[in-house]
């Protein structure tokens, strides 16, 4: 089980660090002509930002598990504690990776709710330098935090006091970006839409989690809330806000851009609506069964401990957001099922580049790629203020499909289910494909196609543009 898990993480980790690389790479030399870096969307900055600290933070995980993996397979004794391994050696590679991490998954969720966030108050994102330089300082910030996961283990006060304001500290930029989003919403023509309702959701939500996030960032008192089930509800109290409400908001936000219909208003408030509330019926009460000492992962308590009613308020919470969750896939059946296919472009009216595109959305993205001379562009070409789409259409070139990724992926597989039993042989074997398939994919000059003019102008008459206009 453990050299599953470590092989597992050592694969993806690979994987995400390639991501990371193509993602900032693309971002840096493949923007719309005009599009400087501070002209580009907040969801794309949050992007990049998130692969710089990808870059940075996988590789002491890679190490780690590396280490770790020998320990396993050869019996050497970097983490285990006969003949001189260190078990907290493991504990600060981890969360050298593990405190970032968070982070990498909390900054897109930052971006998209920047971009809904506009959509539906009709303004542009109030503070958008203040935003950028936010996210560069939590990206900083975020490699300086890692030991408040073990503030217990002994490492001495003057430790723990750096680890501690540092944490704290990093809730300065947060805030800043909460203010923001207030700013923005301030005075504007805000429409209750479903991933409106879950941006709006998200900041009371997420806010008190971060509050508590600043009562465990101080050392002394986290020798009372450390594993306990406090510390339970303040990590879903940001995760969940974090990233399911923004996973949701840009889903309903983005869905029509896909597939060319809106999913269900009125059922996607309703799950909406189902699951904020029993959310917080299922996490609040552990705030206060954490201060109580209930510690977590508890497989049984005694009735004397008092414990009982709380839990069972918290599990009737669970149910609810199941039935919650349950409304919401329904939303999709019924909206894949019945909702009107007659959607026009840019049916939310929203700001973002993205939506000046024919829907659906054709292969090649642009028949024209737009030119940007602000971060207001694509809503000042709406105004009538500006062109965005100069010139006239032409061949368009496009990458070939190739299919070495998915053999690479196969390879990756049977060579890692090889080296977990320490099938040494066959792991050479499929180790084999894996070398050649990276060699052949990095070497590979690949032309790739291109789509002509006809194709493209045939094309583009068959989809709704915004305002129902032809290019």
């Amino acid at each position: 089980g453990s050299v599953y898990y470590m092989l597992a993480l050592f694969i993806s980790g690979i994987g995400t660090t390639i991501t990371g690389v193509n993602f900032i790479v693309t971002i840096l030399k493949m923007r719309a002509p005009g599009m400087t870096l501070m002209r580009m969307p907040m969801f794309t900055w949050s992007i990049l930002i998130t692969m710089i600290i990808v870059l940075f933070a996988f590789p002491p995980l890679t190490i780690a598990i590396m280490m770790g993996s020998f320990d396993l397979l050869f019996g050497s004794n970097f983490f285990t504690t006969q003949n001189g391994g260190m078990d907290m050696l493991w504990a600060n590679l981890f969360w050298i990776w593990g405190h970032p991490e968070v982070y990498i998954v909390i900054l897109p969720a930052f971006g998209i709710f920047s971009e809904v966030i506009t959509a539906f108050s009709k303004k542009n994102l109030f503070g958008y330098k203040s935003m950028v330089a936010s996210m560069v300082a939590i990206s900083i910030l975020s490699f300086t935090v890692w030991v408040h996961h073990f503030y217990t283990m002994g490492q001495g006060a003057l430790s723990n006091s750096f680890f501690s304001i540092t944490t704290m500290l990093i809730s300065v930029p947060t805030g800043v970006k909460i203010f923001n989003w207030l700013a923005t919403l301030y005075k504007g023509k805000i429409e209750f839409t479903t991933p409106m309702l879950y941006t709006l959701g998200f900041i009371p939500i997420f806010t008190l989690g971060g509050v508590t996030g600043v009562m465990l960032a101080m050392a002394s008192a986290d020798y009372q809330y450390h594993n306990t089930l406090f510390l339970v509800a303040h990590f879903h109290y940001v995760l969940i806000p974090g990233t399911v409400f923004a996973v949701l908001a840009g889903f309903y936000y983005w869905w029509p851009m896909l597939f060319g219909f809106k999913l269900n208003e009125k059922i996607g408030k309703t799950a909406f609506w189902i699951i904020a509330v029993f959310f917080n019926v299922t996490f609040f009460p552990l705030f206060i069964l954490g201060l109580n000492g209930a510690t977590r992962r508890m497989s049984t308590y005694s009735a004397a401990s008092g414990y009982g009613p709380l839990q069972m308020l918290s599990f009737i919470g669970a149910l609810g957001l199941t039935v919650g969750f349950v409304v919401l896939v329904y939303g999709i059946y019924w909206s894949i099922r019945y909702e009107p296919r007659n959607l026009k472009a840019d049916p939310w009216d929203a700001r973002g580049l993205e939506w000046s595109t024919a829907m659906p959305v054709p292969a090649y993205n642009f028949a024209i790629v737009p030119t940007v001379s602000s971060l207001e562009s694509f809503w000042d070409y709406k105004q009538g203020k500006e062109d965005i789409f100069k010139g006239k259409i032409e061949e368009i070139h496009m990458p070939s499909n190739s299919i070495i990724p998915f053999v690479m992926g196969m390879a990756f597989t049977a060579w890692g289910f090889c080296v977990i039993f320490s099938w040494w042989i066959p792991a050479i074997i499929f180790a084999i494909p894996i070398f050649w398939t990276l060699f052949h994919r990095s070497f590979n000059y690949d032309k790739g196609y291109h789509i002509h003019v006809d194709e493209i102008e045939k094309t583009e008459k068959t989809l709704n543009h915004l305002r129902g206009e032809i290019i």
